[in-house]
């Protein structure tokens, strides 16, 4: 499996499909092959590079605390080492913060962004809850830990649809039997970066084209964050999905997947 050394660390990724490349970053605790769904429907159309974040999947998990500009650092290496010079990013949740650093530390590298249930910085709710995951990561069950992050990202529709919940609970028994689970110093660390990210007063200094999209009903990073990140990014284009939560992409797939990629085949 490929495995780069970045940043003082060997950061193994994933890539599928051919075209422009696209850099995926992911969310906390989840390694890049969560974003399976999506790049197997944007393959179509562009090279998928999925990369697992430092600190999760087979990429290396040293002691924190990182920040979200470390994190976009890794990200370079990664794209130094396969020769990419450009590249458009999509980063979910945790992963929007490592993006918003690439487009203001490398900003020729960024050709356009698609920031999803990002912020700008933590309020006194963000950090508390980036601090409970991690004290009940120490005191859970994996299982019992993967259900509170589904209560975190998932909406009431979700609960309420009987297929839904079904793919929820197979979720959990899939927690359970994981034989790379997240090592709790590692989640301490991703925390850390979430935590500490604070971009608001630079965001205006980004020119590529930027979509921002959030869920109206997303409890973990409100509303507010994705409408404070928009603004605060010259001509972004701000998309929120009503009554959808953290994971409006999965919870509104069908219509996600071809959205973001016309979006990105423009820009």
């Amino acid at each position: 499996m490929p495995v780069i050394s970045t940043n003082g660390i060997n950061l193994h990724y994933q890539e599928c499909g051919s075209g422009e490349p696209l850099l995926l970053i992911m969310g906390i605790t989840a390694p890049g092959g969560v974003w399976e769904k999506h790049a197997e429907a944007w393959s179509e159309k562009f090279r998928c590079i999925l990369p697992d974040n430092r600190g999760v999947g087979l990429s290396d998990q040293p002691a924190g605390p990182y920040t979200s500009a470390m994190m976009a650092e890794d990200c370079i290496g990664l794209l130094d080492a396969l020769g990419l010079q450009q590249v458009r990013i999509v980063g979910c949740s945790m992963g929007s913060i490592i993006a918003q650093q690439l487009a203001l530390r490398h900003p020729q590298r960024v050709r356009s962004l698609v920031l999803m249930c990002p912020w700008a910085r933590c309020d006194a709710y963000a950090r508390s809850i980036f601090e409970h995951m991690c004290a009940i990561k120490a005191r859970l069950r994996p299982e019992e830990f993967m259900a509170y992050i589904q209560l975190l990202i998932f909406s009431k529709p979700t609960w309420d649809d009987p297929n839904s919940l079904a793919g929820l609970l197979d979720g959990r028994r899939q927690a359970a039997s994981a034989t790379l689970p997240q090592p709790l110093h590692a989640l301490e660390a991703q925390a850390a970066a979430c935590i500490s990210h604070d971009t608001l007063a630079d965001l205006g200094k980004i020119q590529c084209p930027t979509l921002v999209i959030g869920g109206t009903a997303d409890i973990f990073t409100p509303r507010w964050m994705a409408e404070e990140v928009a603004h605060a990014i010259p001509n972004a284009q701000l998309h929120l999905y009503e009554g959808a939560g953290h994971a409006f992409h999965w919870e509104r797939i069908e219509c996600f997947n071809p959205f973001v990629s016309q979006w990105l085949e423009a820009n």
